[in-house]
């Protein structure tokens, strides 16, 4: 019998000033996995740089695992890409060890081709490391590159990153046709050809199987949001707001919960778009299946949308982590931005969370910094206003995001070329590049979130 033909995923390391492992999982990959092992005959292998679980105790690394799954990455210094040479701080590869990544690849078989991914546009040196590293071992097996980045950066991908193939936007429909072209119909199962994923709710469940420690996934209940808040991509990203059914998504967290998971992360960008006819069936049918999870919202959740019946359908849940989206409390700045809450909201928000069981205190609030309409007093302004409400700030970086208004803004002023390296989408560059708020003023800042 004739040896299996073997196809590798990988999920390469992020290069950056700081990262945390924030229930990061290349949800997008594993949903190509899923793809592959129903419809084709090869044997999928899988490796994610940025899985902590193989460095236990590796060269004496234990990651700072928190009770809700968040975990630190294993990290090495390494030299600052010329551009970023006059920010004083450290630049680091963050994931798995060069030596530790080289030795699982050679274990593996040389496969037909390798599907890589990219969140973070400024992450793309880790994909091309990981292109290097795949290079050096396998020779010029095809390299195909999907995800944010890709999508975001597509000219500056096909350039730069060592990929043969550039993917932009959703991958599942053009998979199996690119597998075609590259390696033939042999490894298509009957019945493949012509297979259309024509939404979320006709995807396979992600591949979690493929990792050795199962205990944490994310999810996504829907792909879009209808808004178009000047520094958002995801308009951009997914056109069309494509809500899941409540039912597919029960389902979902069902098989999670079998495959060993304890913690689940909702990825949504309009997670609470909608309420009553998806996310509040979806916490019902949670709460009377009562399956003991833990579950977070990450992307932050829209104030305005929070009302009795919801916070007490989330505590009920199982929400233990409750991140909210305020970003800035200057109501000049949010309706030039994109007028989705206001500080009111946030307030009443924080009121029912709190009757619910919820301590103020354990939620936290994402305020933005470096926009570059924004000023320093203005940040400084939102922090107090947030610690008098009794909740927890979280300073959240704004990046500029190719395709959105504030880039473009940015482009017409002369602060950035569109051809920018996306080094500078980084979002520590801020200060010392572009905007209204110094290096100075993020220092002050930084103190100001410190004292509180």
């Amino acid at each position: 019998m004739p040896a299996k033909k073997h196809l590798l995923l990988l999920n390469p390391w992020i290069y950056d000033f700081t990262a945390c492992d924030f229930w990061l999982r290349p949800l997008g990959l594993l949903y190509l996995a899923a793809i592959l092992r129903e419809y084709t005959a090869f044997q999928v292998d899988f490796l994610d740089f940025l899985d902590s679980t193989p460095l236990q105790g590796y060269q004496g690394f234990k990651s700072r695992l928190r009770p809700d799954g968040r975990a630190s990455f294993y990290k090495e210094e390494v030299p600052k890409p010329e551009i970023f040479r006059h920010i004083p701080r450290k630049f680091s590869r963050y994931g798995w060890p060069l030596a530790l990544a080289e030795e699982s690849l050679k274990r593996l078989s040389t496969p037909e081709a390798v599907l890589l991914t990219c969140t973070l546009t400024y992450w793309y040196p880790g994909v091309q490391t990981a292109v290097e590293l795949v290079r050096k071992i396998f020779g010029r097996v095809p390299v195909i590159l999907g995800g944010i980045y890709a999508s975001l950066c597509p000219e500056h991908a096909a350039r730069e990153s060592g990929a043969d193939l550039v993917v932009t936007g959703p991958g599942e429909n053009r998979l199996l046709g690119l597998l075609e072209e590259i390696c033939g119909r042999s490894q298509l199962k009957p019945g493949a050809e012509g297979v259309i994923f024509p939404g979320l709710d006709s995807m396979l469940s992600p591949a979690y199987d493929l990792y050795q420690d199962r205990s944490v996934a994310c999810l996504l209940t829907s792909r879009g949001c209808p808004f178009s808040c000047s520094y958002c991509a995801s308009r951009r990203l997914w056109p069309q707001f494509e809500p899941r059914s409540p039912e597919k998504v029960v389902s979902e967290i069902l098989h999670l919960h079998e495959l060993g998971a304890r913690q689940i992360a909702f990825y949504d960008d309009a997670l609470l778009l909608n309420k009553n006819q998806h996310l509040e069936i979806i916490l019902d049918r949670i709460i009377s299946l009562n399956p003991g999870l833990n579950f977070h919202t990450p992307n932050g959740l829209s104030p305005r949308a929070v009302d009795a019946g919801l916070a007490v359908r989330l505590r009920q849940a199982g929400f233990t982590s409750i991140f909210l989206s305020l970003e800035n409390a200057d109501p000049t700045w949010l309706q030039e931005t994109g007028p989705k809450v206001s500080p009111a909201d946030l307030e009443t928000a924080l009121a029912f969370l709190e009757e619910a069981g919820y301590r103020r205190d354990e939620i936290s609030v994402y305020l933005l910094v470096g926009h570059p309409a924004q000023t320093r007093e203005q940040v400084v302004e939102s922090l107090r206003l947030v610690r008098h409400l009794g909740a927890r700030p979280r300073l959240a970086y704004y990046s500029p995001v190719p395709g959105t208004l504030d880039w473009q803004r940015l482009v017409e002023a002369g602060q950035v070329r569109a051809d920018s390296d996306p080094l500078l989408h980084n979002k520590l560059a801020f200060p010392y590049f572009w905007g209204r708020i110094s290096p100075a003023d993020l220092e002050a800042i930084n103190r100001a979130h410190r004292a509180g």
